[in-house]
């Protein structure tokens, strides 16, 4: 069990990964609604995954990426974006998230994300 912070202005895709993540037997920690939350609810809760919308209001998933980042190296971050801007997923990788997941996304997916950046503990 993970503690998991989500990170979506979309009240129905938090529902969604909360129904998911407690299916996969998570712990859900925090939700943020916006970039400049997300970065106070990570540096406040210090999650072990945090699930991180790209496209957010306040602070976009490429500015949050960069300050939590900089804040904690190791910070373990999966972008779930509806973009096919493979330019800005690049950005967010190369700075620092993990992964990324798709949306409209896939039950198993996101469960398999998690373990997978959990065991690849670098």
């Amino acid at each position: 069990m993970a503690k998991i912070m989500i990170a979506d202005d979309s009240d129905a895709i938090r529902l969604v990964l909360k129904d998911i993540l407690l299916i996969g037997e998570h712990e859900i920690i925090a939700e943020a609604v916006d970039g400049s939350e997300a970065i106070d609810f990570y540096k406040k809760h210090n999650p072990d995954v945090l699930l991180l919308d790209l496209a957010m209001p306040k602070k976009d998933g490429l500015v949050v990426v960069k300050e939590i980042i900089a804040f904690d190296s190791d910070a373990k971050i999966i972008l779930i974006t509806a973009s096919d801007d493979q330019k800005i997923i690049n950005a967010c990788l190369d700075s620092g998230a993990k992964s990324h997941i798709s949306k409209p996304f896939d039950f198993n997916i996101v469960l398999k994300s998690i373990t997978k950046i959990l065991a690849n503990d670098n």
